[in-house]
């Protein structure tokens, strides 16, 4: 067994962890903290930013473990950067749920992705800033918001702000 967890570096409160799906598995030395997250499927974005790192290991399973867990937060943009064999994929993919895949759609019903750029239909005066989001503006390279299908993330005048769908268009 492994002296830290695989995910996090954490050398505390250690157990094995098994990474199955696909005819693969792998026994992974991990954290509670990260065994319990991941088993309530409650999972802390802030305690697994240690993706970015994981996600590079030599080790397939915590590759297929990190790119699960990066499904699960919607965090498309390192999706977009982990690299797996085809064997590595088939197995992460067995292990993901698709049953409730949220479908972001802005005003006319287009789809949105992930990086996409979108166009303010309304003027919106957004809280806590003082200042409105004019109509027109372009928003590029959004975020999809995890778990609410109905708001993305984006930049408007150097701000990070959430957006309700249906006031974008896709451009």
């Amino acid at each position: 067994m492994s002296k830290v967890c695989e995910l996090c570096g954490s050398e505390e409160n250690l157990d094995n962890f098994m990474v199955d799906g696909a005819n693969n598995e792998a026994n992974l030395t991990l954290c509670s903290i990260c065994i319990e997250q991941i088993k309530k499927d409650e999972l802390d974005e802030n305690h697994f930013n240690c993706l970015n790192d994981s996600m590079w290991s030599e080790s397939s399973g915590v590759k297929v473990l990190t790119y699960r867990l990066l499904n699960s937060l919607g965090r498309q943009d390192l999706l977009d950067m982990i690299y797996l064999e085809e064997d590595e994929k088939e197995w992460a993919e067995a292990g993901i749920d698709r049953g409730e895949k949220l479908v972001y759609k802005d005003s006319n019903g287009v789809i949105l992705q992930a990086g996409d750029t979108v166009v303010i239909t309304k003027d919106l005066d957004v809280k806590g800033t003082g200042f409105t989001a004019k109509r027109g503006t372009a928003v590029r390279n959004i975020g999809l918001v995890y778990g609410d299908s109905e708001h993305i993330e984006g930049r408007v005048n150097g701000v990070k702000i959430h957006i309700l769908t249906k006031f974008l268009k896709k451009s």
